[in-house]
């Protein structure tokens, strides 16, 4: 299993494979308790596989006097090398897999989509009359490197959001789409946020700061090469500019989500994942403007040339349910 895969190393221990996604999934989620948890261990197993690693790199990756969880400079900076070794080690466990899951229908999907959507979906899919066995590459935290894995054919689909501020470099001729569903990004916050040392009511946030120039907003941000990112540094242009400071990055909604909760700042979500965190009030509004809202396609995308049967009835089966109920 890949779990079981070691590195040798200097430091007299060998490196797990398994350390790798724990660092990752930490990274994702800052918080230990969360992560451990959606690695399927206790807590202190957790934090001690957590310690192994960094023994063995011989450095600390992790800040333990901040809560949430943040990563330290070596951590920043070793996170896309551990991404980059996982996609490797998983790569090669795909590429040798035996025939005995050749069915599997191979989805590249952006990683809010596999939590909201992806499980949803498909038992929409199953209603209609047709059972699938699927299996989900994990995001690789880029829109190219999403991309990558359908047009160099490691993907039957690629699930994704769409949007006109992020277009995609697909030849049409090869690729065909399906727009599946809808969703919205909207600007969350907590009910009360962290600003200056002192606690500030979060609702309308944005409208504060742009009718108070001196207030610095805390930001929450996705960086610069995923989806979310890409189409809110164009919104950011677009409209009417507020004082912000980036507080903490992150490419995965769901870790900017439990950041948001904690008071630590403003972060757009998508509508799909926040919707229990506003229903119950704790994540409200950052502005009353809907001009700060973006409207979300979630698209399915393929191959145009035939991949076998099982992937042509999906796409049949997706077809026919978008003309029975519209998305």
């Amino acid at each position: 299993m890949i779990q079981s895969a070691v590195v040798h190393g200097r430091k007299g221990s060998d490196m797990e494979i398994k350390w790798l996604e724990d660092f990752v999934t930490l990274a994702d989620t800052s918080s230990f308790s969360r992560a451990a948890e959606l690695r399927n261990v206790t807590q202190p197993a957790f934090s001690r596989r957590i310690k192994q690693l960094e023994d063995w790199l011989g450095a600390t990756l992790i800040s333990r006097a901040t809560m949430p969880a943040e990563l330290t400079s070596a951590g920043r900076n070793f996170l896309p090398v551990a991404r980059d070794a996982i996609r490797t080690f998983h790569g090669v466990r795909e590429t040798l897999r035996p025939s005995q899951d050749a069915d599997l229908i191979r989805f590249a999907a952006l990683h809010t989509l596999t939590v909201t959507f992806f499980p949803r979906w498909l038992g929409e899919l199953e209603k209609a009359g047709a059972v699938f066995n699927t299996s989900l590459i994990p995001d690789r935290g880029g829109i190219e490197a999403n991309l990558d894995a359908l047009v160099g054919e490691e993907a039957d689909f690629f699930l994704t959001y769409a949007h006109p501020e992020v277009p995609f470099h697909l030849d049409r001729g090869k690729f065909s789409s399906l727009t599946i569903a809808h969703d919205r990004l909207i600007p969350l916050v907590a009910s009360n946020v962290l600003i200056g040392g002192g606690l500030q009511p979060g609702r309308n946030l944005l409208d504060q700061a742009i009718a108070q120039p001196r207030l610095t907003v805390p930001y929450l941000n996705y960086g610069f090469n995923s989806f979310f990112g890409v189409a809110l540094s164009r919104l950011l242009v677009r409209r009417k500019p507020f004082r912000r400071r980036t507080v903490h990055e992150n490419t995965i909604s769901a870790g900017l989500m439990n950041m948001a909760l904690t008071g630590a700042g403003v972060c757009w979500l998508p509508e799909s994942l926040a919707r229990d965190e506003m229903e119950t009030g704790r994540l409200v509004p950052a502005s009353a403007d809907d001009g700060w809202n973006l409207d979300l396609e979630i698209r399915l995308y393929r191959h145009t040339e035939k991949r076998g049967r099982k992937v042509e009835d999906l796409w049949r089966t997706a077809t026919r349910l978008l003309e029975r109920e519209p998305a």
